[in-house]
């Protein structure tokens, strides 16, 4: 079953690569995977990103999903916040059932889509029976 091909990872496999030198929280951003004849579309949000602040990395079949928020301008004070907000991170490994050369983004409102092609052989098909 296609689901099976696009599963995050688990918290504990994750490992720490890098050190994050900027202050901030950092979420997992809420996703709705749903899946049509064609593709896998992954739908993920991520409150107070543009599209010049996300970043998708592909590196042996695990997609990578960050997203930075747009700091405040200089000189504003911070008078309510009734949400937290901060940076988002989220990887999921990706099967060889998805055409990965073919993967497509769209960032609008905070919300990112990913399009995940299958692969032709993942596609169901219809076989002709010939009468003999």
């Amino acid at each position: 079953m296609a689901t099976k091909e696009l599963k995050p990872k688990a918290k504990e496999a994750i490992p720490v690569k890098v050190e994050r030198v900027r202050p901030g929280r950092v979420f997992l951003p809420a996703v709705d995977i749903y899946e049509t004849p064609q593709s896998l579309v992954l739908v993920a949000d991520m409150p107070g990103v543009s599209g010049e602040g996300v970043t998708l990395d592909l590196k042996e079949n695990v997609l990578t999903i960050s997203g930075r928020i747009t700091p405040p301008p200089e000189g504003e004070t911070l008078l309510v916040q009734e949400y937290e907000v901060g940076d988002f991170h989220r990887e999921f490994q990706v099967g060889e059932l998805i055409d990965q050369d073919k993967i497509e983004a769209t960032m609008k409102d905070g919300v990112l889509t990913l399009i995940l092609p299958k692969a032709e052989k993942a596609i169901p098909r219809r076989i002709e029976v010939k009468a003999a």
